[in-house]
């Protein structure tokens, strides 16, 4: 796809810019995407070139993150609910699971968190330009699709269900920006294909994919720092 570079194995990709200072990095993320990325940030090589200042993470009780369209209204375990919460807390990261479009998330986001780039995994809130606008290095977003067009065919809040539906073989995931448009911001990497082994389910998928993602950024985080 024009635009789109491949990209080294993350230590290689790494050592070109590890040693200059640590960027800022907010994560809006939930579940295994969500858990992975943030594991891999904090605890991964990822974490020679980043900082994570804040996470924002789903809370399924609350109607604002549609979980009855979501990955949330199949079967799954309460601690899955919390993991990426839990996670944060554990390394003291300010973690936010209500709205975000309000002026006190938006003042905690721009004077606490103060971030140069944020990345989305699984989340449940639309985003406005007040925040996707203000990180210095850009607001990326994780989407599963399938293959180079884009904006792809798999927008929407269960795209993994649209693709076992129609028996797809495999799946890549976009990173692309997050700007007014839902799914649809310039995409900026595809990874590789992910099998979808047979039988499996939304939350299996999640659970599959949620590694190969966050080494995917992984990869691409020393890109977007350049950048």
């Amino acid at each position: 796809m024009p635009g789109i570079e491949k990209t080294p194995i993350v230590t290689e990709a790494i050592a070109g810019v590890a040693g200059s200072p640590r960027i800022r990095l907010a994560l809006f993320c939930s579940f295994y995407r969500g858990y992975y990325l943030l594991h891999e940030c904090l605890l991964g090589a990822s974490s020679r070139l980043v900082e994570v200042v804040g996470v924002a993470t789903d809370d399924p009780t609350q109607s604002y993150v549609s979980p009855g369209r979501r990955l949330w209204s199949y079967p799954h375990e309460a601690w899955e609910e919390t993991m990426v919460a839990d996670l944060a807390a554990r390394h003291g990261i300010s973690c936010h699971r209500g709205r975000v479009k309000t002026p006190e998330f938006r003042e905690r986001f721009q004077q606490e968190w103060r971030p140069d780039l944020v990345i989305c995994g699984t989340f449940g809130q639309l985003i406005d330009e007040p925040l996707f606008g203000y990180p210095r290095l850009g607001f990326y977003n994780t989407h599963p699709c399938r293959g180079p067009q884009w904006p792809s065919p798999y927008a929407g809040p269960n795209p993994f269900q649209m693709m076992i539906d129609e028996g797809q073989p495999d799946l890549q995931i976009a990173l692309h920006r997050v700007d007014e448009h839902f799914d649809a911001g310039g995409m900026v990497a595809l990874s590789p294909p992910m099998a979808i082994p047979p039988g499996a389910g939304v939350i299996d998928l999640h659970k599959i994919t949620g590694p190969q993602v966050a080494q995917f950024v992984a990869r691409e985080l020393p890109r977007l720092i350049a950048a």
